[in-house]
């Protein structure tokens, strides 16, 4: 008798948590398949420190394969479900097609970044939801900084050093936290004109930062973020994006190279393809992570609406705390339903929050106690550590090596800005050269810039800047893609998309509902 396949999309925080929980206890009487375009699970509350040359990328990176003993990887990209043949469709790294048949299907597949009906804003700004979009905005701050110490120009000096978040939730805040540090660190080294000096700007349409979170820990970090020298604006955010810099919805032009969207995050378009029921784009499942009417189909995590039991009437938030838990019930539900013991409804109570906000500072209230200072810092990294389900020693190096050692501030020129759009289905993989959006393209892991331009930035009518030619970093020629179009045209020295081809992030074809305004 064949042994029954499991089959789980997504390898975030609650897609791995069910492989994790499951290679231990199905004792391989079930064949359980991991289907993620990465071999790696990302831990995403490190990411700013990865943008802020903290932490090494590989050290928020966990192998699938060598954590998951049991599991099968297939690397691709799920493009359909057809519930009723119980077969997923996926394509392939190398841009093949392939279907996985199923007698149990985890629907794990998270979010993707929140758009809203901005003008300009997805052809003009980026993400923080992968790790490409992180260590594009590193080699970014890094070169806008550069050039405007070299520049004689006080208006451009100006506008290249200011940095504008949008979004005062724990990525947006945890950002220009770390972002602060990092372009005072380069300037100490490599001063600008006199009297000027970095400008990180926090915007939100909320009255306070981290408005999810206690009033005290907002106060927190507000202060933390103030003092040093984070020009903090709630009530007010982007009302368009443009080449040269935004308008605020107070009126006001901010001119500046650089604008980080971390307004929040919405469900993976591929629930809403399923055709079941859905509360704001989430899969709708019952206590038991199941989605009714369809019992051999479970969802957890971001893409999941899991009643909130401590709640009634209300579903669980999207955060990895809920996800990574709801994967360990998942996996438990699953095997019951193979009959190997008996169901849990998903129950969970917060434990508490934290927030780093760079160096020794960070908000925390492990337990409901509310924490500052350098407390609230070793508490988080202490949290952090643990939670990691792998690279804990790594990551306590680099942390020590970055408190005793100067910060390297290089351009790495591994991706590009149109390589990183935000309109993108799949924020975890970059867009490489030679496609049209949409299409698969070559087959070069994490991006292939052009060969004479080594890390360059896009067209004069990006945000990124505009370089000189011939530097590193610099302008690719005219007739390089954007970010954000539709019909990327291949670079002068790049083959077109043929036999040999991956795909690349697809653009999104959902659009904002009534209501994320």
């Amino acid at each position: 008798m064949s042994r029954p396949r499991i089959v789980i999309v997504g390898a975030g925080f609650a897609g791995y948590r069910t492989a994790q929980t499951l290679s231990r206890t199905a004792r391989g009487r079930a064949e359980i398949v991991l289907l993620n375009p990465t071999d790696y699970f990302l831990y995403l509350p490190l990411l700013p420190q990865v943008a802020a040359g903290v932490l090494e990328p590989r050290r928020v990176t966990v192998s699938l394969s060598g954590t998951l003993p049991h599991v099968r990887l297939v690397l691709g990209e799920a493009g359909g479900i057809d519930l009723d043949a119980r077969q997923v469709h996926y394509t392939g790294p190398e841009g093949e097609g392939g279907t996985l048949s199923y007698d149990r299907l985890v629907l794990a597949a998270g979010s993707v970044n929140k758009l809203l009906p901005i003008p300009g804003v997805a052809e003009h700004a980026h993400g923080f939801r992968g790790l490409p979009e992180a260590l594009y905005l590193r080699d970014h701050v890094t070169r806008q900084v550069e050039l405007a110490a070299a520049t004689d120009d006080p208006k451009r000096c100006s506008s290249r050093c200011t940095f504008v978040v949008v979004g005062a939730g724990y990525t947006g805040t945890e950002v220009a936290a770390h972002g602060q540090l990092f372009t005072d660190a380069q300037v100490a080294k490599q001063p600008l004109r006199t009297g000027m000096r970095p400008r990180w700007i926090l915007l939100d349409i909320a009255d306070r930062v981290l408005p999810e979170l206690d009033e005290r820990l907002s106060r927190t970090a507000d202060t933390v973020l103030r003092e040093r020298g984070v020009d903090v604006r709630m009530g007010t955010s982007v009302k368009e994006a443009t080449p040269d810099g935004v308008l605020l919805t107070d009126g006001e032009f901010v001119e500046t190279r650089s604008l980080v969207w971390c307004v929040g995050v919405r469900p993976d378009p591929l629930a809403e393809s399923l055709g079941l029921p859905l509360e704001r784009g989430r899969l709708l499942v019952d206590p038991h992570l199941q989605v009714p009417g369809r019992p051999e189909v479970f969802a957890c995590g971001d893409a999941a609406a899991v009643p909130d039991l401590e709640k009634p009437g209300s579903y669980t938030p999207m955060t990895a705390q809920h996800a990574w838990r709801q994967g360990k019930v998942c996996a438990h539900n699953i095997a019951a339903s193979f009959g190997d013991g008996e169901r849990r409804a998903y129950r969970h109570k917060d434990l508490g929050f934290v927030v780093d906000l760079g160096g020794v500072k960070a908000a925390a209230n492990p337990l409901g106690v509310n924490l500052s200072g350098v407390a609230a810092g070793a508490v988080t990294r202490g949290y952090h550590l643990a939670a990691m389900p792998g690279n804990r020693v790594r990551v306590a190096a680099d942390w020590l090596l970055d408190a005793v050692l100067p910060r390297q501030a290089v351009q790495l020129g591994l991706v590009r800005s149109w390589s990183v759009p935000l309109d993108t289905a799949s924020p975890e993989v970059a867009r490489v050269p030679g496609r049209p959006e949409g299409e698969p393209a070559k087959t070069r892991p994490g991006g292939e810039p052009a060969k004479n331009q080594p890390g360059g930035e896009p067209a004069k009518n990006q945000p990124g800047g505009e370089p000189a030619k011939n530097q590193p970093g610099g302008e690719p020629a005219k007739n390089q893609p954007t970010t954000g179009t539709s019909d990327v045209a291949p670079p002068p020295d790049q083959p077109g998309p043929g036999p040999d081809v991956a795909p690349g992030p697809v653009r999104r074809t959902d659009r904002f509902t009534e209501g994320d305004a």
